[in-house]
């Protein structure tokens, strides 16, 4: 099992050997949206993981607090990315439907979703993520919820044949 990375506050940076779980990191960092929103794991271990994104102007819909839109993406990076970590080595996955739950303002330093693994099955996995509005103090509010289906993908099948 590989360790956990260590929780950190909302502009500090993690780090440590190469693992199945920074393999995970590093395909989700990947991605252009990732990267745009300034994602970054905080925790990752088998069937959970934690992310967090700053309160960026640019994703705002007045100042300080984040539309809807920036919320659903760090929820669902959590929830998926929770379900891609118990996938076997040449898996992947894709978010196929969710369903997201504003419950309070998105609002603070950072919002923190934490995703985890609901029901793990070959074609499918169930995943869910709560979101957490983060302030300068530490202090953490629920903002939303969120529950999501994620198609489990075989790369090596997925591959045309060679010809």
């Amino acid at each position: 099992m590989t360790a956990p990375l260590t929780p950190a506050p909302c502009d500090a940076l993690s780090s440590g050997p190469r693992s199945t779980m920074e393999t995970l990191q590093a395909v989700v960092l990947a991605m252009p949206m990732a990267r745009t929103l300034g994602l970054r794991f905080v925790h990752a271990e088998p069937g959970r993981v934690e992310v967090e994104i700053p309160v960026s102007e640019a994703f705002s819909f007045r100042p300080g607090q984040l539309q809807a839109t920036a919320v659903f993406a760090v929820a669902d990076f959590a929830a998926v990315a929770a379900a891609g970590s118990v996938l076997p080595p040449g898996w992947t996955n894709a978010t196929v439907d969710t369903t997201l739950k504003i419950v309070a303002p998105a609002q603070g330093e950072c919002l923190r979703a934490r995703g985890r693994v609901v029901d793990a099955g070959r074609l499918l996995t169930v995943c869910a993520a709560d979101v957490w509005a983060v302030g300068a103090a530490g202090q953490q509010r629920l903002c939303a919820t969120l529950l999501a289906t994620a198609r489990n993908i075989d790369m090596g099948a997925a591959r045309p044949p060679q010809g």
